[in-house]
């Protein structure tokens, strides 16, 4: 299940999609071998630190600690390859709280989230925290967070909005 994709533009290309104390991207190699589900969740939850390390959220998150790689993995739910970009583009430029609000041009992150999915390839998997079956979002955060996480099985693109309400 490996990509053809240049690991550089991959975390070039998911930078693109980032817009500061909103959406929070990281991307890059495994260094496990034969990395899974698990190893994902590590990701995630190095992200979810940043958050809370930031500055602009760390007021309204005070002591918040990121949830454990278990339960991580238990708030995931899998998405269909070819309903990344489209979810991928949402969570880049849609704001959660203020649908009308964008983070950058719905085009220009539909662009880029295709490459991205591209680059991880065909055979890529991608999770989220939203559970499309009955409308639910299994929360990362004490705010409202919205997760893509996708993994060719040797490396990983993360996309993580956060909003207050």
């Amino acid at each position: 299940m490996k990509s053809t994709g240049d690991p550089a533009e991959l975390e070039a290309r998911m930078a693109e999609l980032s817009t500061p104390t909103r959406v929070y991207v990281a991307a890059g190699r495994f260094t496990e071998p034969e990395p899974d589900l698990p190893e994902l969740a590590a990701r995630i939850r190095a992200l979810l630190a940043e958050v809370a390390a930031d500055e602009a959220w760390r007021r309204f998150i005070p002591g918040y600690a990121p949830p454990s790689v278990p339960q991580i993995c238990a708030a995931l739910e899998p998405l269909e390859t070819h309903e990344a970009a489209a979810f991928l583009a949402g969570v880049a430029s849609v704001d959660l709280v203020w649908p009308d609000h964008r983070h950058m041009p719905a085009e220009a992150a539909e662009c880029v989230a295709e490459r991205v999915v591209s680059l991880l390839g065909s055979e890529g998997s991608w999770w989220t925290n939203h559970d499309a079956g009955c409308g639910a979002v299994n929360g990362l955060t004490p705010l409202f967070d919205s997760l893509l996480a996708g993994t060719d099985g040797e490396h990983f693109a993360l996309a993580l909005q956060i909003a207050d309400d």
